[in-house]
């Protein structure tokens, strides 16, 4: 199994999806155990001073202010973690909750927390047993960090709470640790506030919804091609000096992938009456402008995403001067502001598409093609209901596109009176992919129907190619109607597993 050793300067994208989807193993560094103890003998020198210390001898938040015995501060941590573990409503996915944890792993390992090198072993131990935190859905505010889903993990580490073991079953965590002979962390000063300071959940969910956005910003340029090829439309507009000219590159990469698909193609140009085209519908001409910006959109965010898998989020940090300073760079406005563009531009390149498919099916605007691209229509509906199912999705996707960022709600007697709401913009963020796989595979499943109903012009080889793969995943191609429900969810499976890219790839040589 892949094994990603986490060290003091940050983890990649490509480290968070192993441990996060694919079950990887976790290993500190020789570097991170060597600078977690050093942090922490800082930490334990303050704690021994009469002076008070944020987050060391300190309460929390609005009760800052108040100076914490020693004997009081072990248990002041175990009971930030159990009052803050206030989540509600339905289960967080466990790929969210692993790289929710191994985000924090990533943090403590900096030396820049006070965590004791004990405590990040543990937390890789429960990582690479399988064992995954129950987090709700509702707690985070964005800031400071993640605090009640990072709570719930920290809860686990503790033994307490409940946590779903390897073979998805929920029972108690404390069962769960014995079971795989981990014992629990009993913490001390600062470390209960240091394992739930972070944006370490909605980055999480940034970094997996970068990886699905790029293959289905991919997986939406070929579908848009496959449409301009069914409706007969031009390829000219794709020239590359077209784009040189308006030099965004996102543009200038879709419209090299559609022309890269309609490479070959006896369909392109053409009219019912033989007529040359002229111009295509926007939804058709300015595919590239509008999934390029979209590209350009994803390339900024995947930038910020890359800044905050390098840093430290915590408060107070330990910096090397052996200073333990309070900051504020748990509030999660920058990775807030990205996800919330990336769903704005999700829902841009959903409607976009939804277009394309419902100007496939009207027979006045389709040149020539069947209405609902029907077997027998009047006896068959064709796809009619099919669109009307993408045009929900869409709709949906807009309501998912008002920013959860551009919203604060003060909390913590007005201590904390300003927030990011980052966790909202990543959960709906996820439901927006989600939706965007749907309505790509729709425009699929009608753009594969109309060209093969061109008969006597020969389609592009890549276009051939998608369609001889759809159709081997049980995707059925023109005919009467049929219970479409199945061939819909298969047409989303293949799009969701990169089935498009993978397709036309060998073909056209590798998508931008």
């Amino acid at each position: 199994m892949h094994t990603v050793v986490v060290g003091t300067s940050g983890v990649t994208a490509s480290d968070v999806l192993a441990v996060a989807r694919d079950g990887a193993r976790i290993e500190l560094s020789g570097e991170a155990v060597a600078a977690l103890a050093a942090a922490r003998e800082i930490v334990d020198a303050l704690a021994a001073k009469p002076e008070p210390v944020y987050g060391v001898s300190t309460g929390f938040g609005a009760l800052a202010s108040r100076h914490i015995s020693p004997e009081l501060r072990a248990q002041l941590q175990r009971n930030i973690v159990r009052s803050h573990a206030a989540g509600m409503g339905p289960h967080v996915e466990r790929e969210v909750v692993r790289a929710l944890m191994f985000l924090r792993l990533k943090t403590v390992c900096s030396g820049h927390t006070g965590v004791r090198p004990e405590v990040a072993q543990t937390m890789a131990d429960i990582l690479n047993a399988g064992i995954t935190p129950v987090v709700h859905e509702y707690g985070s505010l964005g800031c400071s960090g993640d605090l009640a889903p990072l709570s719930h993990c920290a809860l686990t580490l503790m033994g307490e709470g409940d946590a779903e073991g390897p073979d998805g079953v929920v029972r108690p965590a404390g069962e769960l640790l014995a079971a795989h002979g981990i014992t629990p962390v009993e913490l001390r000063e600062k470390e209960g506030l240091a394992l739930l300071n972070g944006t370490d959940g909605m980055l999480g969910m940034l970094v997996m919804a970068l990886a699905d956005l790029e293959t289905l910003y991919k997986s939406a340029d070929v579908t848009a091609a496959l449409s301009l090829e069914a409706l007969l439309g031009t390829d000219k507009v794709l020239a590359p000096e077209l784009h040189a000219i308006r030099p965004h590159p996102g543009q200038g990469a879709s419209a090299a992938n559609m022309l890269a698909v309609l490479k070959g193609s006896e369909l392109t140009g053409h009219h019912q009456d033989d007529a040359p085209r002229v111009q295509d519908a926007y939804s058709v001409r300015c595919a590239p402008q509008v999934a390029g910006a979209g590209r350009d959109t994803l390339a900024h965010a995947r930038t910020v995403a890359e800044r905050e898998l390098a840093s430290a989020v915590d408060n107070p940090v330990v910096l090397p001067d052996g200073r333990v300073e309070s900051n504020g760079n748990f509030h999660g406005a920058p990775v807030a502001y990205v996800l919330d563009f990336l769903a704005i531009a999700a829902a841009d390149l959903g409607s976009i598409a939804e277009r394309r498919t419902d100007r496939l099916l009207d027979k006045n605007r389709s040149h020539g093609l069947p209405p609902f691209l029907a077997d027998d229509a009047g006896v068959d509906s064709g796809l009619m209901i099919a669109q009307y199912t993408q045009a929900a999705l869409v709709s949906e996707m807009k309501r998912l596109a008002v920013p959860a960022s551009a919203d604060s709600i003060p909390s913590s007697a007005m201590q904390e009176d300003h927030v990011s709401m980052g966790w909202s913009a990543a959960r709906k963020l996820r439901t927006a992919v989600d939706n965007l796989a749907r309505i790509v595979a729709i425009e699929l499943y009608a753009a594969t129907r109309a060209i093969e109903l061109r008969a006597g012009l020969t389609p592009a080889p890549a276009s051939q190619a998608v369609i001889a793969a759809v159709r081997a995943v049980g995707v059925q191609g023109p005919g009467p109607d049929r219970f479409l429900a199945p061939d819909l969810e298969a047409a989303d499976a293949f799009v969701r597993a990169g089935g498009v890219v993978t397709a036309v790839e060998p073909v056209t040589g590798p998508l931008a």
